[in-house]
């Protein structure tokens, strides 16, 4: 399905009936990454209208002229959101960078937001002001990457745990999704990203976000060298009713190797998340 906005042409899925739960994937990934870690989660529980769906210039969706900066993201996000959910209270998930433009659409929709989860969450824009954690395997077997060619080595990155089982699963996520995904996105993506005045808002994002008292959760991933997990740590204050956990033998590519573990967590998020009506 395609929604036509005035700076994008939105391309999504919904599946399901019942409360609305809108998905954000990560910068240059589509919705495919997220539907294949949720949709196992949520097929099997009645009552949630699932809202997958590609940011700008990213998957199917188009980013239309005038479309230049992440505040420009977020308006199309947040008139898609109207779009399908009118005045509507309803739950969101962002991975990444999508769980940046997240805590913006909480903002900006705060009395209509119930929860929020936050995957892996981007909290800093600016990747020179990040707090990371320096790449350090959990299991070494360099014998196991040398079966490797060259090709498949730089496509995967660092292998963070060298285990034939965990180095099988991540080349299915890199190759079935990753890999496709950055493929498909736009120039203007790569732009954005090499731009931080264009890739973080322009406004205080971490001074508005104060105060979210709906449910929420905070995974971030112990070994993650992308987004790091200190960073979400300083704004969990700014949600007083939010699960935070930090996941060891985990990096942005998280849930790889546990996603028994993401079920839990969803699980116990999805209890503390009361009725709207109840409020």
């Amino acid at each position: 399905m395609r929604c036509d906005l005035e700076n994008a042409t939105i391309d999504y899925e919904e599946l399901g009936e019942g409360r609305p739960i809108v998905f954000l994937h990560g910068w240059t990934m589509d919705r495919r990454l997220e539907m294949a870690d949720y949709e196992p989660i949520f097929a099997k529980r009645n009552g949630w209208r699932r809202l997958y769906f590609d940011l700008p210039g990213m998957g199917r969706s188009v980013a239309k002229a005038g479309l230049r900066t992440q505040d420009d993201v977020l308006a199309a996000v947040l008139a898609f959101i109207e779009g399908r959910l009118p005045g509507q209270r309803f739950v969101l998930a962002g991975t990444s960078l999508g769980a940046y433009l997240a805590r913006a659409v909480a903002v900006r929709l705060r009395p209509r937001v119930d929860g929020l989860l936050l995957r892996v969450p981007c909290i800093v824009a600016d990747t020179a002001h990040r707090s990371l954690p320096p790449f350090q395997p959990i299991v070494r077997d360099d014998a196991l990457l040398e079966t490797l060619d060259a090709a498949e080595r730089a496509a995967l990155g660092d292998v963070l745990v060298q285990t034939p089982g965990y180095l099988e699963a991540l080349r299915k996520k890199i190759h079935g999704f990753v890999a496709p995904a950055m493929a498909a996105a736009a120039p203007l993506a790569a732009e954005m990203r090499a731009d931080p005045a264009r890739y973080g808002f322009s406004f205080d994002l971490r001074a508005l976000e104060k105060n979210f008292i709906a449910p929420a959760l905070i995974v971030a991933a112990r070994q993650d060298t992308t987004v790091g997990y200190r960073d979400a740590w300083d704004v969990l204050e700014s949600y007083p009713h939010a699960t935070f956990a930090v996941i060891d033998r985990a990096d942005h590519a998280w849930p790889v190797e546990s996603p028994r573990l993401l079920e839990a967590l969803v699980d116990d998020w999805l209890a503390r998340i009361v009725p709207a009506e109840s409020r």
